[in-house]
């Protein structure tokens, strides 16, 4: 495998952050929380996608709309 010293660079770093909360997933996450209100910057959260059904014109059935 070739050794790329960018992706080496990034895992170094991704090991030494885990390291940092124990590698402990949750505490990562809220760290990333915590870390996500200071920012200044806006967040967006879209929300889900729904989906309308409606009906088939060809058998009665329903169907998800196509994207557009």
């Amino acid at each position: 495998m070739i050794n790329d010293p960018i992706v080496e660079e990034v895992r170094r770093y991704r090991k030494e952050h885990a390291a940092r909360y124990g590698n402990d997933l949750n505490r990562i996450v809220e760290a990333l929380k915590k870390r996500e209100c200071k920012s200044p910057r806006i967040r967006l959260n879209p929300g889900p996608k729904l989906l309308i059904k409606k009906e088939s014109e060809c058998s009665g059935e329903s169907v998800a709309p196509l994207p557009r």
